[in-house]
């Protein structure tokens, strides 16, 4: 049987899901605490990774070795990269990559990371096209986006930075542990697919975008992820 792995950016998403499923067991490990269950007839396992790139790595590492998931959804908020993504509106990975992989010095391209068969990693089509259907359903008063997701340790605020990274990476939307959620599950032959609602316009806006919008962004998640259970 499946083993849906949630991992959420956003404790108000998580305790949402948290107070939904059935919960059968909370087992803490690395300072994380996984509530595993059912929800919808399906085998879950519900956890907040913290922030940055290392924790979604190894929250993401103990769903495969621990748990044993088959299939993984990240669920948070991200900043937009592009004009005609609006804050409220989900985006949906294609793929994610790592902006702040740095081995130029070496004579990689930014982003590339060395020694390994690809730094782009590809969100499972099944996966996305549930996602899709999903969103439209529930959350139709919003714009819902498929393209790639780039993630990097830091809160982009600064419109030169935000040009830079839609120039030289193509993204959509940039936040914090995506990429690293994306690295792991490929290592590891794991379906994923990375869900973001925009909370902000990743400028010199975000300090007054973000607490106005947040708790939207979080239930266009909510939303989401509740109807994706029900067809995976």
């Amino acid at each position: 049987m499946q083993t849906i792995g949630i991992i959420g950016a956003m404790e108000v998403e998580v305790n949402t899901l948290k107070e939904r499923m059935q919960t059968e067991e909370i087992v803490t490990i690395a300072s994380m605490e996984f509530h595993r269950g059912t929800y919808h007839d399906k085998n879950i396992i519900v956890v907040r990774s913290g922030i940055g790139k290392v924790n979604a790595a190894i929250c993401a590492q103990i769903l495969a070795d621990r748990f044993h998931a088959t299939a993984i959804i990240n669920t948070g908020i991200a900043g937009s990269l592009q004009a005609a993504i609006n804050i409220g509106d989900i985006v949906i990975s294609s793929d994610a990559l790592q902006h702040d992989m740095d081995a130029t010095g070496f004579g990689y391209k930014p982003g590339i990371i060395p020694q390994m068969d690809t730094s782009d990693f590809t969100a499972d089509e099944r996966l996305i096209q549930i996602a899709q259907e999903a969103c439209s359903k529930v959350n139709p008063d919003i714009q819902t986006h498929v393209g790639r997701i780039i993630s990097g340790d830091q809160f982009i605020s600064d419109n030169d930075k935000k040009e830079f990274l839609k120039q030289s990476f193509g993204g959509l939307c940039t936040e914090m542990e995506g990429a690293a959620i994306a690295q792991a599950a490929h290592l590891n032959g794991i379906p994923f697919v990375i869900l973001r609602a925009i909370s902000d316009k990743a400028d010199g806006s975000a300090h007054m975008d973000y607490p106005e919008f947040e708790a939207k962004a979080a239930q266009h998640s909510i939303n989401l992820v509740d109807e994706m259970i029900r067809h995976i």
